[in-house]
């Protein structure tokens, strides 16, 4: 069965940081790219960060850049969502999403597996 699943959102006070980690089972990430969404009440789902096959990433907001680092270790078979400096507004429930061998660009829109998410909360 194929999934992509979420861990590492939690309660964070402003300027904290977390770490999200989304795990894939029933295929191998190499080839795709994987791009981390977020979804906050009341607002649409927004893109945050991407990174494809070979390492490159691309922030799909300007509103984390320099804050939110995304990385993937593919013998773990998992890709991570560094995040530092939260702030209120990152409160989000934040999705990684697989696109198999697209740009960060093209991915964006052509998605085939998402996870269910993981709630992050800055709030003091």
């Amino acid at each position: 069965q194929v999934q992509l699943v979420e861990s590492g959102g939690g309660l964070v006070q402003p300027g904290g940081s977390l770490r999200l980690s989304c795990a894939a089972s029933g295929f191998t990430l190499d080839p795709y790219t994987i791009g981390w969404f977020r979804q906050a009440p009341g607002k649409e789902r927004e893109g945050v960060q991407c990174i494809t096959s070979s390492n490159g990433s691309t922030y799909y907001t300007d509103s984390v850049k320099g804050r939110f680092t995304i990385s993937r270790d593919n013998a773990k078979n998992t890709v991570y969502l560094q995040m530092n400096s939260l702030k209120p507004e990152d409160t989000a429930v934040y999705y990684c999403a697989a696109s198999y061998g697209s740009s960060c660009r093209r991915a964006y829109y052509n998605m085939s597996y998402w996870g269910k998410g993981t709630l992050v909360t800055v709030s003091s």
